[in-house]
């Protein structure tokens, strides 16, 4: 495959001509142009866009980290990274990593080789300590809170909507209240914890750990709960979901069961995704697509403020 050098040679001009041409340079002789695209059509010559982009310090790709991409959570935060990366004229480098963590250091690698621009990671597996061996090698954008790290985020506090949607709940009559939840130990999970047990110490009431459940991804994983509560004695009378997905799989489940909702159960979810308002599922309004638009522009620079609060927002239906 023929270099710029070769063509340099078949067309009798210097590197630099050459280089001047594939870039448009205007103070070209058109006699040295024309030479220059004779030379390039006859070995059918291919620019090097690597190369180029490395000449330019930019890649023009934004890696964008996610768990999965079937999920509809972050397929919204995704769709609203990449509207804003079409208008911007950039591209995205999707990682799925199964919360594997050594799909995440997959990605930060890249970073660290100049092979993408930036870093969106949605969702995080790898530790801090992890993170921080590789912000100098380009900005590092998360979904969560980032303040007192050397990151740029945009996210919820977990902590006070999850506070909200409990008092929401002990308001409606509820005091048995248990929740759903994705990951045992992921940052937004225990800051919901601390909130679950900071609330039950202000209303009196007792922690107890059935009332926690684990790994609840899918409107597949509500079959699941639904099962379980019909096991217990004392179950709770409200579940607070972190999912709308799963909690229309529980809703769905309940119904099978002759379960009466919110009678016999009450379900608040999170996110307001299309299948709550298809379902009248009491929830809090997360708007996925306006935070995907604003980790992007942190990630390219557009925003000076580093660290922003998503707040949320109460949509009361039918099912609390």
């Amino acid at each position: 495959m023929a270099n710029i050098k070769d063509i340099a040679k078949m067309a009798g001009v210097s590197v630099t001509t050459v280089s001047r041409v594939l870039n448009n340079h205007p103070y070209v002789s058109a006699e040295k142009k024309a030479a220059v695209r004779r030379a390039i059509e006859m070995c059918n010559y291919q620019r090097n866009i690597n190369a180029v982009h490395l000449s330019k310090g930019k890649t023009f790709l934004i890696g964008v980290v996610v768990p999965f991409t079937n999920h509809p959570y972050f397929g919204l935060l995704v769709e609203g990274i990449a509207n804003e990366a079409v208008k911007n004229n950039y591209k995205l480098v999707l990682f799925q990593t199964n919360y594997e963590e050594n799909r995440e250091i997959e990605a930060l690698m890249m970073l660290k080789h100049k092979q993408i621009d930036a870093l969106i990671i949605c969702s995080r597996i790898c530790g801090w300590d992890m993170i921080e061996e590789y912000v100098s090698y380009g900005p590092i954008i998360l979904c969560e809170d980032g303040r007192g790290k050397k990151v740029s985020s945009t996210y919820i506090d977990h902590y006070k909507s999850f506070s909200k949607a409990l008092e929401y709940l002990h308001n409606k009559g509820h005091h048995k209240i248990g929740y759903c939840i994705g990951r045992k130990s992921g940052t937004n999970s225990k800051q919901r914890e601390l909130a679950y047990r900071d609330f039950l110490m202000k209303i009196n009431e007792p922690f107890e750990p059935n009332y926690i459940f684990y790994e609840c991804f899918n409107f597949e994983d509500g079959e699941r709960v639904v099962q379980r509560l019909m096991t217990m004695t004392n179950p709770p009378s409200a579940l607070l979901i972190t999912s709308d997905q799963v909690a229309a799989g529980i809703l769905t489940c309940c119904k099978e069961q002759n379960i009466s909702i919110p009678n016999d159960l009450a379900i608040m979810g999170f996110d307001n995704q299309p299948i709550a308002k298809i379902m009248n599922i009491t929830t809090l309004e997360i708007p996925l697509i306006e935070v995907g638009k604003k980790l992007f522009l942190q990630a390219i620079g557009k925003t000076k403020m580093a660290h922003e609060e998503i707040f949320v927002k109460l949509i009361e239906r039918q099912t609390v």
